[in-house]
């Protein structure tokens, strides 16, 4: 049985166009917001682990722009306790199936849809 998690904030354009594109593909999830229910060290270490901390920057968000310089020179630790500390570091939506993470951010993407069906 597949799980699916959607990480994000509910106010999120691209959160709400991934849940959408989930519904519409018959595909469950569970959703969970990254604020009320912030991820632990080890969610972290496993979004990390698998897409690496510059797939992971909400390069974006205000955040992100007020790190102290040098934050491109970051190890994965320093940014896992960062992305920790603030979740608003994440890009959106994080998705997960069966414990594995394998996306973030979210564009209409068919081949994202297509690993979540196996």
């Amino acid at each position: 049985m597949n799980t699916i998690i959607v990480w994000g904030i509910p106010t999120c354009s691209t959160v709400k166009k991934a849940r959408t594109a989930l519904d519409d593909a018959g595909i469950g999830h569970r959703f969970r917001d990254l604020r009320a229910e912030p991820p632990t060290d080890a969610d972290v270490v496993r979004f990390v682990a698998a897409l690496g901390n510059k797939a992971l920057r909400n390069t974006a968000g205000g955040s992100y722009r007020a790190l102290a310089d040098g934050k491109d020179g970051w190890t994965d630790a320093e940014w896992i306790k960062a992305f920790v500390g603030d979740p608003m570091l994440l890009k959106r939506p994080i998705i997960e199936r069966d414990g594995r993470t394998i996306a973030a951010g979210f564009k209409d993407d068919t081949a994202i849809l297509a690993a979540l069906r196996l």
